[in-house]
């Protein structure tokens, strides 16, 4: 029962990660409770791509992310 409740702590803790990174990176272009009410597991996957995508992108061209 005790590695089944850290389980799914573990597992809460990743999806606010994931939410606040997204938030983050969209500047206020989503708030981080559209992230976390509105939006599906698969949205925030797309985002969370898009934002790879992104990063990988400016790392490779050498411009600023920020």
């Amino acid at each position: 029962m005790f590695r089944e409740i850290e389980k799914i702590d573990s597992e809460a803790k990743q999806i606010k990660h994931d939410v606040f990174r997204i938030s983050w990176y969209m500047r206020g272009g989503v708030s981080s409770d559209d992230l976390f009410w509105k939006y599906s597991v698969e949205d925030r996957e797309i985002l969370n791509n898009i934002i790879k995508e992104n990063i990988e992108t400016t790392n490779k061209t050498g411009l600023s992310l920020i």
